[in-house]
């Protein structure tokens, strides 16, 4: 099985990214499975066309540490992908970090995933300790890739998510398997996220430039594959999930100073 893991800044479309790329995968022909490890379960929004009903946790909450069974967590979503959503506490209760550790606990035991191709973790924001940190810690994920703009917050939080993936590279198998670069525009960004990847050790796996058909198709709660198809923006998403299916570049990664960082941004920026 291939387990791979997305960060990043939150709101850079992390989870838009990971269900694209969950829809190639299964046009593939690849069994593939998208875990959402955030307590606002919309990861897998455009999978299933609606916000997920059933959490791993609104169950654990129910049941009371009773039985659960496999097909109460795991939705079928477009083309068969199957969706998890971890969820969260209560608002303002508990810690979500949390909730990711019982959440992918209760997954193992039930061994939902075992008989995928692809386990697919869309993981909060730039949170890289306690229950986030857990996918990278426990060996959930085997391959990170950080989902990143050219703009300062968003490479500032790929720099501090490459210094959890280099801390925890040490006692386990996790790797970097590279920079995904999700454009906002900003001047030279395609340029600026290829040095910012060699400088820590990598490499920039795809630059996905802003277009509007991802806007359109989130509308109509469905990924860009399923919604468009033909586009030049599926073919992107498409070429993604390829390159990173036969990606063998996997390296522990060098973080930058944050001075260092500033000084890259502000070289790309005049």
């Amino acid at each position: 099985m291939k387990k791979i893991a997305f960060y990043g800044k939150g709101g850079i479309g992390k989870s838009t990214t990971a269900s694209n790329v969950s829809a190639a995968f299964s046009e593939m022909g690849k069994r593939a499975a998208q875990i959402g490890c955030d307590p606002k379960n919309d990861s897998t929004r455009l999978l299933l066309g609606h916000i997920c009903r059933q959490t791993v946790l609104d169950l654990e909450r129910e049941r009371r540490g009773g039985e659960i069974l496999a097909e109460e967590i795991v939705h079928e979503g477009w083309n068969g992908i199957r969706c998890i959503e971890a969820g969260g506490p209560e608002p303002g209760v508990g810690c979500a970090g949390r909730g990711i550790i019982v959440a992918l606990q209760r997954l193992k035991a039930l061994k939902a995933l075992d008989d995928i191709d692809v386990a697919l973790y869309d993981v909060l924001g730039d949170v890289v300790c306690g229950g986030f940190a857990l996918p990278i810690r426990e060996g959930y994920a085997e391959e990170i890739y950080i989902v990143s703009s050219g703009e300062l917050m968003s490479l500032y939080a790929a720099n501090n998510i490459a210094k959890g993936i280099r801390k925890f590279a040490v006692r386990g198998r996790v790797k970097l398997g590279g920079i995904i670069g999700n454009s906002r525009n900003v001047p030279m960004e395609k340029e600026l996220l290829e040095e910012f990847a060699k400088r820590i050790g990598t490499k920039l796996i795809a630059f996905i430039p802003r277009d509007n058909i991802v806007h359109d198709a989130e509308i109509h709660r469905q990924t860009v594959i399923a919604y468009a198809p033909d586009t030049a923006q599926a073919g992107v998403y498409r070429k993604l999930a390829a390159d990173i299916d036969s990606n063998t570049e996997l390296v522990v990664p060098e973080p930058m100073e944050f001075e260092e960082l500033e000084g890259l941004v502000e070289q790309y920026g005049n």
